[in-house]
This record gives C-alpha cells, sequence and structure tokens, in this order.
C-alpha cells in the first residue's frame, strides 16, 4: 500500500488574536466560507475552519482562538500558505481596495516565469498568490 492511499491533507490551523477579524478576512477578501465551528470554553479556545468546499473532499484552514491571547510570536519555521487566482494583477488590485497589505507586488518569481504576490493575513500570517491560467 503506498503512502497516499492512507494519508490525507485535511487542514493547516493557525492561531489567530481576533477571530472575527480572521473571518472577514478570509471569507471577504480570499472567498472562503465557514464550514464549521467549534467553541470549547473548558478548554478556553474556539475553532473555525473555513475553505472553497466541503472537509471530505477539500483541504481547509483551521483558525484557533485561545481566550484572552491577542497576539502571537511569528518565529521563523512557518513560511506561508498558498492560493492560485487566475488573475493575480486584478485580484491583488481587489485586495489593496479592501485594505489588505501587498508585502510583495505581483511579478515573475526570481529565476523563473511564475507569477506570484505575497499578501499578510490581520495577525501577519503570509499568504502566496500564484497565477494560475
Amino acid at each position: 500500500m503506498s503512502a497516499s492511499q492512507d494519508f490525507k491533507y485535511l487542514h493547516t490551523m493557525l492561531r489567530v488574536g481576533d477571530l472575527e477579524r480572521s473571518i472577514r478576512f478570509y471569507s471577504e477578501n480570499l472567498g472562503m466560507s465557514e464550514i464549521r465551528r467549534a467553541d470549547v470554553p473548558d478548554g478556553e479556545y474556539t475553532l473555525v475552519f473555513l475553505g472553497y468546499g466541503d472537509e471530505s473532499t477539500n483541504t481547509v484552514l483551521e483558525l484557533t482562538y485561545n481566550y484572552g491571547v491577542n497576539h502571537y510570536e511569528m518565529g521563523t519555521a512557518f513560511g506561508h500558505l498558498a492560493l492560485g487566482v487566475s488573475d493575480i494583477y486584478a485580484t491583488c488590485e481587489k485586495l489593496r481596495a479592501a485594505g489588505a497589505k501587498i508585502s510583495r507586488e505581483p511579478g515573475p518569481v526570481k529565476f523563473g516565469t511564475t507569477v506570484i504576490a505575497f499578501i499578510e493575513d490581520p495577525d501577519g500570517y503570509k499568504i502566496e498568490l500564484i497565477e494560475r491560467h
């Protein structure tokens, strides 16, 4: 049995300082929908799963809010999330107009031809946009 038959990539989890602000960013700016939510008062945290479709067929994003924690240190290990877009220039203009931070303007990747850009979510997590035709 191959490893691909044993494993399925389910989600990526990010800790956020303001849950509703992050949900608004990912839904209004990046078109994700809230799939499910679990509030766990005894554990003092809330989980919200967002994505582009049902968890049974799509990888999703898990936002974790720990009660009373409004800031996290990014550290140096985490790189970025990546999303494919059909028109990176129009997407970046739309995101800029909505107040999103564009940390790398659209353009070809160094030493290549793939067109990318980087944005940041409200907590500073980097999101790479990759133009896909």
